[in-house]
């Protein structure tokens, strides 16, 4: 193992777009070592990684699927071997499939939303929480769960698979959060509103943000930087009593 990082390091799944990038930048500028997953788009995560090293911090990108129990266990062990430490966790890493109503879901399509969706984030927070649990002679750390306005909304014919999906992760948080408390990790959950991503691409929409704004109490929808400082903040010393809460990025809706 090299030396241990002097910086905290924050690893981000699904870190090469949107949401899990704009986290990224945001955690470098304050001064994370930062790792990330990413799937497919390398190009994207080298790009990534290069505005983090501009901040002046290293960089992690790893290809890793989050729902592979194997993969998620190579990803920890890079970040062992680069960094010897990790204090946050960012389970942002999800996937949407096309607006369908429910009697149009195939199976498949199912199956792979829980797996990225919900048991993704359950695997890494396996890993994190060997490292960071006192009781593994850690020394801490927060795990944050990226859930979704539509865990409490439903998606009704669009995608109930995900906000099911969605909803998992948030009573994940409820009972992970419990689980660790005395052990150091604190655990939180935020929910995202209609946020400016290119996820909405995938559910056959790209414009979707501006058919919906209206609907929105602040009339407009919001931007990845908006989150990741929700992140950011649940992530510091400042939050250092906040543990299973869920914190809403939405706008008010």
């Amino acid at each position: 193992m090299n030396n241990v990082s002097q910086a905290p390091v924050i690893l981000i799944t699904g870190g090469s777009r949107g949401m899990g990038a704009a986290t990224a930048r945001l955690a470098a500028g304050q001064g994370y070592d930062v790792a990330f997953s990413f799937v497919s788009n390398e190009t994207a995560a080298l790009a990534v990684a290069s505005e983090i090293q501009a901040l002046g911090r290293r960089a992690l990108p790893v290809r890793a699927d989050s729902a592979d129990p194997q993969q998620v266990a190579q990803l920890f062990a890079a970040i062992d071997e680069t960094f010897g430490r990790i204090d946050v966790l960012v389970n942002n890493a999800a996937i949407l499939a096309r607006q369908s109503r429910l009697e149009d879901l195939a199976f498949e399509r199912m199956q792979r939303i829980f797996a990225v969706n919900a048991i993704g984030p359950i695997l890494c927070a396996q890993q994190a929480a060997k490292r960071m649990a006192y009781r593994h002679n850690g020394r801490g750390g927060v795990v944050i769960n990226v859930s979704s306005a539509s865990a409490r909304l439903g998606s009704p014919n669009e995608y109930v698979d995900y906000a099911a999906s969605k909803g998992a992760v948030e009573t994940f948080t409820t009972g992970f959060a419990k689980e660790v408390a005395r052990d150091g990790i604190r655990v939180n959950c935020v929910r995202p509103g209609h946020i400016y991503t290119d996820m909405h691409a995938s559910g056959g929409e790209p414009g979707r943000v501006d058919r919906v704004k209206d609907t929105i109490p602040m009339g407009r929808g919001g931007q990845p930087e908006e989150v990741a400082r929700a992140i950011l903040w649940l992530a510091s010393a400042e939050a250092s009593f906040v543990t299973g809460t869920f914190l809403d990025v939405t706008g008010g809706k």
